[in-house]
């Protein structure tokens, strides 16, 4: 084995100094590419959340306006009950 004197294992000291602020630079450039990913998946998943609000809140309209139609329209059928029964009743099994 080849003992190294005190310039080569300086030299060699130096190298592996190097080595580390390089990785150091590395994970730096990686950490802050992480951070941005994040900040752009925060945004974005705050941005569905509120087009999935949006929705809801369409989706209960549109129910809502669909039992006012349903209503209406029984209303509409118990008012030609009245008048015809027949046609009722072929309505309603049809």
């Amino acid at each position: 084995m080849t003992t190294l004197n005190g310039m080569e294992k300086f030299n060699h000291l130096e190298d592996k100094l190097y080595r580390i602020v390089e990785y150091a630079k590395h994970l730096r450039q990686e950490k802050e590419s992480l951070e941005r990913e994040v900040a752009a998946l925060k945004r974005e998943a705050a941005a569905r959340a509120e087009e999935n609000e949006r929705l809801n809140q369409r989706l209960h309209q549109m129910l809502n306006e669909r039992d006012a139609i349903k209503n209406k329209v029984e209303a509409m059928l118990d008012a030609i009950a009245l008048v015809e029964p027949e046609l009722t009743e072929a309505a309603r099994r049809g």
